[in-house]
């Protein structure tokens, strides 16, 4: 092979990368305003689903917390506000869990809701569990905290996924509702980062 050969090949491999990442770009440019459409309408959905009795959501801030972006709502109806909800994020055992936490006036939970995370099949992901999350409901500050073993005044942890019900517990939902009444007590939005 000479040297000539070599340089063939080495154009040849730039003008087809140059060619895929032409592409990519193309491709990115075109489904990137989809996909921001598709979240806001999948994030719509979930507003809903979390306050169903709210007549309107309107976002009134955002926040940083682990370096994410997150949003929070509050929920009107009759023109006032019914509840609050907001989007946090908790540091798990492989990834971040994108967490909805809706509460109400007095910043007790009413509802929470996992919507995304890459916590290991079979283990991690029975944070999913319906009668897990709802363990959160009526909890105030005060009881949101994970205990091993039964309790009914605060939150059981899941046997063998100890970090990922924490993630949940303990960094999405207290520090969001922590957040979410500090912020909501001193007058009403905040651009933070925590």
């Amino acid at each position: 092979m000479t040297g000539k050969d070599i340089v063939k090949i080495v154009l040849n491999l730039v003008i087809i990368y140059l060619i895929g990442g032409a592409i990519l770009a193309v491709v990115h440019a075109k489904t990137s305003p989809v996909r921001y459409q598709n979240n806001i309408i999948a994030e719509q959905k979930a507003l809903k689903l979390l306050v169903p009795d709210a007549e309107t959501t309107e976002m009134i801030g955002e926040w940083e917390i682990h370096g994410k972006h997150g949003k929070y709502w509050k929920a009107l109806k009759d023109g006032k506000p019914i509840a609050y909800v907001i989007l946090s994020f908790g540091k798990g055992y492989s990834s971040y869990i994108k967490t909805l936490v809706a509460v109400d006036t007095n910043f007790t939970v009413t509802k929470i809701e996992i919507l995304d995370h890459k916590e290991t099949p079979g283990l991690g992901d029975e944070i999913l569990v319906p009668a897990w999350k709802d363990q959160f409901k009526g909890k105030d500050l005060d009881h949101i905290k994970l205990v091993k073993g039964e309790t009914k005044e605060y939150i059981q942890a899941i046997t063998g996924v100890t970090i990922s019900s924490r993630a949940v517990t303990e960094d999405a939902v207290k520090n969001g509702v922590k957040f979410l009444k500090e912020t909501i007590e001193k007058g009403g939005v905040a651009h933070v980062g925590h």
